[in-house]
């Protein structure tokens, strides 16, 4: 026994149906430590940090807290505890406030007006700007994220535990979310830390225990190691790299945005302004920006998710191949050869409850996975064990529910089915959010491959080296603006971070 220790795992076990989820996992954290959990995809750490939490029960084990032997029935047991979990998939009621999901985390009635108050006060004191009264749905998922970090911090927690809590925040953010972890970590709150992006790791945490196929490989001091060496004890391989070609010459136009102003579909969004844009075949655009800035509006109209009623709601153009494609549905854009993987992965880019087979139909039926509008589940099960092979999404087989992936494998296959669809232009918003590093490279390098096949690829992202590593050219969009795109040797990250804060922008009237 470790008495001084906030946290003690002993031999902690989980078997899922042809899984082993976790096999005998021994983990220690101090009090006041920032205690980093990696891993690959799937190698288990999801699984842990809900067992830590209440959320699913170990088979064998046991967990001590603050010395004592101690077994966690539930979340609500475990907040009345002290521990705060930030979850990589959110738990949030979309059809409720920012407020109203908060409330329900909370063991006492707080009024309401009192409680969006305090979010005010604790979002603007940590840098992470939240309004109480919006409606879930029609936040982003980087101001979702705020909401699930929020939460936690009303509830003072003795040990807070973040699946990867950065993954849609900007730099400034997460440099503010850090101090905030740091201030914790001095007043004696423990932190369990998972992330794939080891640099963080390296700069915040004390302490990295490394996971492997569920099996603790090893724990290290992260700030005397390198980001490969922590990468490499993850995957137990070399690092995998990619190869960015230098761009020749693109070709022509294959997506153009013309003068787009579009009001947003609810009063808290952001109406898009004027927006110009071009992405041509062979090359790849990148879109920057902190989150909630206009983003989601400008991929659902580009996309067609959402179709205008009326010239009211929308100005402009949005030329596919250089014809407009503004009246078109989502389905008709596909058939002009618009492929989209959206930032949401359950939900929007998959379905939970059905299966890899079944969610490669849903965008897939119109190229040849549903010939003459009949299933052919011979042909759709053929698609997804080739996307699972090809794209290396860790599963039991083309079979196996959506839900029951980790997030990074689910993210694997939904970029995998829209790459192997055959696209023209392709609008990819987060590509990497949540893969570990391995498969970070693998779908950056899928990206780019396709960009020399000459396809037309736009991304949106909020990891600015993603953007410098892989595109071409880097537009920032600002409250419903958008820069003009320059090409990535003649800008830099700094001018790029102050264009994100609004240098540059004019203040504009709302076009719509």
């Amino acid at each position: 026994m470790n008495p001084t220790a906030r946290l003690e795992l002993r031999g902690i076990t989980k078997h899922y149906p042809s899984v082993v989820a976790n096999q005998a996992i021994d983990l220690v954290v101090q009090a006041g430590e920032i205690h980093a959990v990696l891993g690959e995809n799937g190698a288990g750490k999801s699984t842990l940090m809900k067992i830590i939490y209440g959320v699913v029960k170990p088979d064998a084990g046991e967990m001590l807290w603050n010395g004592a032997p101690l077994k966690i029935q539930n979340p609500a047991q475990a907040r009345q505890l002290g521990i705060g979990m930030v979850f990589q998939h959110f738990s949030l009621f979309e059809t409720l406030t920012v407020t109203q999901n908060i409330a329900l985390a909370l063991e006492k009635n707080t009024d309401s007006q009192d409680l969006s108050q305090r979010i005010r006060e604790i979002s603007e004191r940590y840098g992470l700007t939240l309004e109480p009264a919006r409606l879930v749905h029609s936040l982003s998922v980087g101001e979702r994220q705020r909401v699930e970090i929020v939460r936690c911090l009303l509830q003072a927690p003795k040990l807070l535990i973040m699946d990867e809590p950065t993954s849609v925040l900007t730099p400034q953010a997460v440099r503010k979310l850090f101090e905030t972890l740091r201030r914790l970590s001095d007043e004696g709150c423990s932190i369990l830390y998972v992330s794939h992006k080891l640099d963080e790791i390296r700069e915040l945490c004390h302490k990295a225990t490394v996971l492997r196929a569920g099996q603790v490989i090893g724990s290290t001091d992260p700030r005397e190691k390198s980001a490969r060496e922590l990468a490499e004890m993850m995957i137990g391989s070399r690092l995998p790299s990619f190869e960015k070609r230098e761009l020749q010459n693109t070709g022509d136009i294959r997506l153009e945005v013309k003068q787009l102003s579009r009001r947003a579909d609810d009063p808290f969004g952001t109406p898009l302004q004027a927006i110009n844009l071009q992405v041509r075949s062979g090359e790849i655009v990148g879109i920057a920006g902190v989150s909630g800035n206009g983003q989601q509006e400008l991929m659902t109209a580009l996309s067609g998710e959402y179709l205008d009623k009326s010239a009211k709601q929308v100005r402009g153009d949005i030329l596919l191949k250089g014809k407009s494609v503004l009246g078109l549905a989502a389905d008709q854009r596909r058939q002009q050869g618009l492929r989209f993987v959206p930032e949401e992965r359950l939900g929007r880019g998959a379905v939970p409850a059905m299966s890899l087979s079944l969610n490669a139909l849903l965008t897939g039926y119109d190229s040849g996975l549903s010939p003459k509008r009949f299933i052919n589940y011979h042909t759709i099960h053929q698609f997804a064990a080739t996307c699972i092979e090809k794209f290396r999404v860790k599963c039991n087989s083309p079979y196996s529910e959506a839900r029951s992936l980790s997030g990074g494998n689910v993210q694997k296959f939904i970029v995998g089915r829209e790459l192997m669809l055959h696209p023209e232009v392709l609008l990819v918003a987060q590509p990497t959010w949540g893969v570990d590093v391995g498969a970070a490279v693998f779908i950056r390098q899928a990206l780019l491959d396709l960009r020399a096949q000459g396809i037309a690829i736009l991304v949106v992202s909020e990891e600015l080296d993603e953007l410098f590593e892989i595109c071409d050219r880097i537009a920032v969009i600002y409250q419903g603006q958008l820069s003009e795109a320059q090409p990535v040797n003649e800008t830099n990250r700094e001018a790029i971070g102050l264009l994100m804060g609004g240098a540059g922008f004019a203040k504009q009237e709302q076009a719509v």
